[in-house]
């Protein structure tokens, strides 16, 4: 197992697409402050917000602009293949009309 090497993030980090097993994560004081961050920085690709607050959450779910958009989960579920729709959305950051789960098996 690799030795975490942890550092501060910096303002270059949050506009940066690593391509590699690197995390950044921000902590903020409040829902504003990071749907602020993710309007400004986010991908468009994936979003998630992990929560017990169930009115933070749909909030979240309703304002975050982004292809998948997730309340207590991981991302790693934004992958063609879990949707049964193939690899290639697994890249995109098309928006697709909100349907409930996709697909169960993958």
């Amino acid at each position: 197992m690799r030795e975490a090497n942890l550092k501060n993030a910096t303002d270059e980090d949050w506009a940066t697409e690593y391509s590699d097993l690197i995390l950044s994560i921000r902590v903020v004081d409040s829902l504003d402050a990071a749907l602020e961050h993710i309007a400004e920085y986010g991908s468009l690709h994936t979003e998630a917000i992990v929560t017990k607050d169930a009115a933070a959450a749909q909030r979240f779910l309703n304002e975050v602009d982004a292809a998948g958009v997730y309340h207590n989960v991981s991302t790693r579920f934004a992958d063609g293949y879990r949707y049964g729709l193939g690899s290639e959305i697994g890249i995109s950051t098309a928006s697709y009309m909100r349907a409930g789960l996709w697909g169960w098996k993958g």
